[in-house]
């Protein structure tokens, strides 16, 4: 579903990316793995569009996007959880939920899917409460779910753990595995928590200083040695 192959980018003269490969397959999920500042999410701007790529291919479904804007890859099926969770502070539950929605065409963008409630219950309690007076781990289910109403074909979570409490990472774990298990689309997930992606990642990426350090399957992982990449 995804395929990125020799990926270099640049902030002016800062080398950031180091030619990056990997890829991930419909119904798999993909860890990326790295501590602070090593590149990870410059690797999910320039896989959404929002950095240019300086060298490499990005392909996504079998088609070269490298150059394409973000709105042309998000209706293709690329969605995108940002680290942060970015919700629309100022709009109610129901509005950043329909705003997910903007790649839909006709009366499919006004209806919300009952089974986001299914899988984040807490959002349909809270639809007409402003997104900015959620608590962190309530934004970040809302962001989750916003992404989720594209119906996407890919997945990017960056760092969906960062900040919230214990009881709010277990619901998005569940979240996580049950999308893989439905195995209709590809799941990236970025992170700094070993223990957290190794409960549902197939495959692992890890990063250091903008280059591809280790990588393989979840056999092949050895914890102690991804640890020593992610230990600050």
């Amino acid at each position: 579903m995804l395929q990125v192959e020799q990926l270099h980018q640049y902030y002016g003269s800062s080398h950031t990316l180091r030619g990056i490969s990997l890829s991930v397959s419909k119904g798999e999920c993909l860890a990326l793995l790295g501590r602070n500042g090593v590149g990870k999410t410059t690797l999910l701007k320039c896989l959404m569009g929002v950095l240019p790529v300086s060298e490499g291919q990005v392909s996504f479904d079998g088609r070269d996007i490298t150059r394409l804007a973000p709105h042309v890859r998000a209706a293709r099926g690329m969605a995108y959880v940002p680290q942060g969770r970015d919700i629309f502070a100022r709009l109610s539950v129901e509005e950043n939920l329909l705003m997910g929605m903007a790649v839909k065409k006709g009366s499919q963008a006004g209806r919300i899917d009952e089974q986001v409630f299914e899988l984040f219950p807490v959002l349909k309690e809270m639809l007409q409460r402003r997104g900015g007076d959620l608590s962190g781990g309530q934004q970040q289910q809302l962001a989750i779910a916003r992404a989720l109403l594209a119906e996407p074909k890919l997945i990017i979570f960056d760092e969906p753990t960062e900040g919230i409490q214990p009881s709010v990472i277990k619901d998005i774990g569940r979240v996580i595995a049950l999308l893989k298990q439905r195995g209709d689309m590809a799941i990236l997930l970025c992170e700094q928590y070993f223990d957290f992606a190794r409960e549902l990642a197939d495959q692992f990426v890890v990063l250091s200083r903008g280059s591809v350090v280790a990588s393989g399957n979840a056999a092949q992982m050895d914890g102690d040695d991804v640890r020593r990449h992610l230990a600050v």
